[in-house]
């Protein structure tokens, strides 16, 4: 009995002693960009639940002794689990990635959500599926003060308040594209099917993507995927009426829960000639492919991803640009129809153009407490573009104008945030070769040429209080070039012997070879405010002084441009140019019927050595007849008005209205810049009904006024008439007329995972020439174009 008593004691002794051990669990639940404290942030260990107070705290009394696991959760934050050892009392630094609004820099056109953020974009994945077959310059036409530079009806390139070619910055996944783009005919080589949005930034004041990206920055950014298994996908497929062409594009991800992910994806398009309202467009067809490829490994923490992006383009231009006599080139700038409109073919002849573009690209980042977000990415780019003059004999085949330009880009970006403050630093440098074929035995309108660039950056915010927020940044830049040019011995000799004497290399008969090394160094600033007293007003400030260096084409172009049709020359002795640069948007809501959005974007911009091309005459060649453009260095202005009005009338019909307007002047001549937008509107209703699914509809009519100011720079020519030689003056200058156009939209999803649209673009057949289109002196634009399209996802 005493045996049966001792054993109930210690028993009773060891249950005592075990409810006794208990422990308290405590801690606290930061941001983990900024350490601020996280309210109302669920903390559970095993089946205890608590939430933290204003200063983040939390605590748990009482836990037995054991081993958890602990999770917690906050709104807009990934999931933070641990498994935690309770032996004792326990004190945790818990700290979650919570997404905070930033101050933007003045941007274009409404918000999307990605990944838990609030971000301003332009474009999102409905808008770019519904015009898959667009090209990127048609495509961001449809945002106020963006507008296109044409050359015929396939070649685009954006044109962002008036500026264009090297001043804008096109980011490919992070990558920013060098491709020739100096070439006012060399349009982005991208597949807007990779994207998952297309943001643009406007002005200047997005220095972290570098200082000669004076007009803004076009940045498209692939799909972040889901940390889930899964696989997912698309296909679509497009038929064209004008131009008689497909589309097909396709893509396909593998994705798992623990942040790898696969995908690859391409598309392909083929468009016979187009045709204007009345006649043929002769040799205006087009061959397009992609193809990318992303592997990639990508947690809160830590991320490494390769990207990889192909791209080949064979497009025609237009026959009639290029003629061989001075009567001709007379005939197809006067003609009412154009001489070569002919029959509709697939073929593509001469001239054309052949682009072969490369990515590859290499990127990590990893996130630490006390520097930041460290982020690398080193990418390498091949580029081989081939233009194709109309030669006889032997050279028939032999393209005019052969480039291969490589190109290996570095950057090293830190992101720290706190919780007034955030400060983004970050170092760039790259090296591009680019080697033009003497084979072409033609002059070689772009010489052989190294190009070295590096950059320094650093932007920091500061958050004065809930309403207002204050920004600063700066950067500087420098440039070299090492050039291998042959001039002819009469211009070397004329123009930069007696100021370039140290680049001299030797003679070969009437040549001059010449090792041009030339230095450039830029410095540039920004600041900005935004000024937010309730969700219904945002008011949004910035100024750049900004600094650009000459590209290779406005120092040292040297000859016929064969796919532009024109005679390009450089002047080595351009200077940077600088500017300054005023930016402001008001965003207002107002509570009528469902809601009315307004947003007002005024801007002003004055440059001293601006670079202008202009045409300055016509010149025989032994190619044909061209106008010859040459780059000058002006002072000058541009201001401007971007509107935007988004009017919810009842919950499925929606009016949507845009407008802008551009003044360019050059200073130096007292005459108007060349090549303004000219003002234009738009006006849209669109109906959608989520309930028939997802039914939408939209009928939009844009207007393009014709544009008054512009510089004459009009040509002689001498032609024969009769048998006789005479004078005529060619006019470049004079815009064609204004016109408005109506365009359809429609759609609908058939199924779940199947839909079906429909887009009319120039409905009523419109005959127009485009003020932006380098082509306009001999044919009209497009006439009316049907896009039935058809897309599965799964």
């Amino acid at each position: 009995m005493k045996l049966i008593y001792s054993l109930l004691l210690i028993l009773c002794g060891l249950v005592i002693t075990n409810a006794q051990k208990t422990f308290t669990v405590e801690g606290t639940v930061q941001d983990f960009h900024d350490k601020t404290s996280l309210e109302n942030a669920v903390v559970k260990i095993g089946d205890f639940t608590a939430k933290t107070d204003k200063s983040g705290k939390f605590s748990f009394n009482k836990i037995p002794s054991g081993n958890y696991t602990l999770i917690a959760k906050h709104p807009d934050c990934n999931d933070y689990t641990e498994n935690v050892g309770v032996t004792q009392d326990v004190h945790l630094s818990i700290t979650l990635e919570h997404h905070v609004q930033d101050i933007e820099t003045v941007t274009i056109h409404g918000n999307h959500e990605s990944n838990g953020s609030l971000i301003v974009k332009t474009l999102d994945k409905s808008e770019i599926e519904r015009n898959s077959t667009d090209n990127l310059g048609n495509l961001l036409s449809k945002i106020s003060g963006v507008s296109t530079l044409k050359t015929g009806n396939n070649i685009s390139k954006p044109i962002i308040h008036g500026l264009y070619g090297s001043r804008i910055s096109i980011l490919n996944n992070g990558v920013k594209l060098a491709e020739q783009e100096w070439g006012v005919e060399h349009a982005p080589n991208v597949d807007i099917n990779n994207f998952q949005h297309i943001d643009v930034i406007k002005g200047a004041s997005a220095l972290k993507y570098g200082s000669d990206a004076i007009g803004g920055v076009v940045v498209m950014e692939p799909e972040i995927f889901p940390k889930k298994d899964t696989i997912k996908g698309s296909i679509g497929l497009s038929g064209i009426s004008n131009g008689r062409g497909l589309a097909l594009d396709a893509d396909v991800a593998k994705i798992w829960k623990n942040g790898w992910a696969v995908k690859s994806g391409g598309s392909i398009k083929k468009l016979g000639d187009q045709s204007a309202p009345d006649y043929n467009l002769k040799n205006t067809g087009m061959d397009f492919s992609s193809f990318n490829f992303t592997v990639q490994n990508n947690t809160y923490e830590k991320g490494i991803s390769f990207d990889y992006y192909l791209t080949n383009q064979n497009i025609g231009i237009l026959r009639d640009s290029h003629v061989s006599t001075t009567g001709d080139y007379d005939r197809a700038m006067t003609a009412t129809i154009p001489v070569y409109s002919g029959n509709f073919s697939y073929d593509i002849d001469n001239p054309r153009q052949v682009i072969e573009h490369h990515i590859a690209k290499v990127s990590a980042f990893k996130r630490f407490s006390t520097i930041g977000k460290l982020s690398a990415t080193y990418s390498y780019q091949y580029n081989h573009r081939q233009e194709y003059d109309i030669r006889r004999g032997e050279l028939k085949d032999t393209p005019s104008l052969d480039l291969e330009l490589m190109t290996h880009q570095f950057n090293l970006n830190d992101l720290l945030e706190r919780e007034k403050w955030s400060l983004e630093t970050g170092i760039d440098g790259s090296f591009q070769n680019n080697y033009s074929d003497p084979a072409t035995k033609a002059r070689r309108l772009i010489p052989n040429y190294d190009k070295y660039s590096a950059g320094a950056y650093s932007v920091f915010k500061y958050k004065i209080s809930n309403h207002f927020n204050v920004e600063a940044g700066a950067r500087y830049d420098f440039t070299r070039y090492d050039v291998t040019k042959w001039y002819d011995k009469s211009d070397w000799e004329s123009r930069y012997a007696d100021v370039f004497p140290e680049f001299y290399a030797k003679t070969d008969q009437n040549r001059i070879l010449t090792r041009p090394q030339l230095n450039y160094n830029n410095a540039s600033f920004n600041a900005g405010l935004e000024y937010r007293p309730s969700s219904m007003f945002d008011l949004k400030f910035n100024y750049a002084k900004v600094g650009r260096s000459p590209n290779v084409a406005e120092l040292f172009s040297d000859g016929l441009h064969h796919s532009a049709g024109i005679i390009e020359t450089g002047d080595m002795e351009l200077k940077n140019e600088q500017g300054h640069q005023f930016n402001l948007t008001v965003d207002s809501k107002f509570n009528v019927l469902r809601g009315l959005n307004i947003s007002v974007n005024p801007y002003f911009f004055i440059t001293k050595n601006f670079i202008n091309e202009v045409p300055v005459g016509i010149k025989g060649t032994i190619r044909g007849v061209f106008p010859e453009w040459a780059y000058q260095q002006i002072d000058a202005k541009m201001y401007g008005l971007d509107l935007d009005v988004n009017f919810k009338i009842t919950d499925d019909l929606t009016y949507i209205g845009k407008g802008s307007y551009v003044y360019g002047q050059d200073e130096t001549n007292n005459e108007p810049l060349i090549l303004m937008m000219p003002p234009n509107f738009s006006n849209a209703l669109q109906f959608k009904k989520e309930k028939w699914n997802n039914f939408y509809f939209t009928v939009e009519n844009q207007t393009f006024l014709k544009q008054t100011r512009f510089p004459i720079r009009n040509a002689d020519l001498e032609i024969y008439q009769d048998g006789e030689l005479v004078n005529k003056t060619i006019d470049f200058s004079t815009p064609p007329n204004g016109y408005s156009l109506w365009n359809i939209q429609t759609g609908v999803n058939i199924s779940k995972n199947f839909s079906a649209g429909l887009i009319v673009n120039n409905l009523f057949n419109t005959s127009y020439r485009d003020y932006l289109n380098r082509l306009r002196f001999f044919a009209d634009e497009a006439g009316r174009n049907f896009i039935l399209n058809f897309r599965y996802r799964f």
